[in-house]
């Protein structure tokens, strides 16, 4: 095979990943454009204020369990980095899906207090998860092990 011919699928392989990043990129835009836009759908009230700090701690112990007992059960059989459990929780950070899957939910009585509560957790996750997880790896990595 020349060297022209092995180029073409190269070049032909970048040109389909760079269009897949733009439609990613823009179906992104649209979804958080559409998300601003329902964020008027969100009712504060006291009850679903609560309701989305309890549905903080439920996810956060959530991720917890999904993560600690996979790696609990595997570690006899292999080897995990130091600190894994901890940054792989606090790391499991969650966006626009989370927050798409509640507005398609058919309207109900249950759908206001869901849609607070997924934006709760997805902001806190965005802005407070998202913020801190490389100090927490960094802190993690000089401490000892931690499992």
């Amino acid at each position: 095979m020349s060297a022209q011919n092995t180029a073409c699928p190269k070049k032909s392989r970048r040109n389909v990943d760079a269009f897949w990043k733009l439609i990613d990129e823009i179906l992104n835009a649209v979804l958080f454009l559409m998300i601003g836009v329902e964020v008027f759908a969100v009712a504060f009230d006291f009850d679903y204020l609560v309701a989305g700090v309890a549905a903080i701690a439920l996810a956060l112990v959530a991720r917890l369990a999904a993560v600690a007992v996979p790696i609990l059960m595997l570690k006899p059989f292999r080897a995990f980095s130091k600190g894994v459990i901890p940054i792989m929780t606090w790391g499991g950070l969650k966006g626009g899906i989370s927050v798409a899957l509640a507005l398609s939910l058919p309207d109900g009585e249950l759908k206001p207090i869901i849609l607070t509560a997924t934006y709760f957790v997805v902001i806190f996750s965005i802005i407070l998860q998202g913020l801190t997880v490389a100090r927490l790896a960094e802190r993690v990595g000089r401490a000892p092990e931690l499992m």
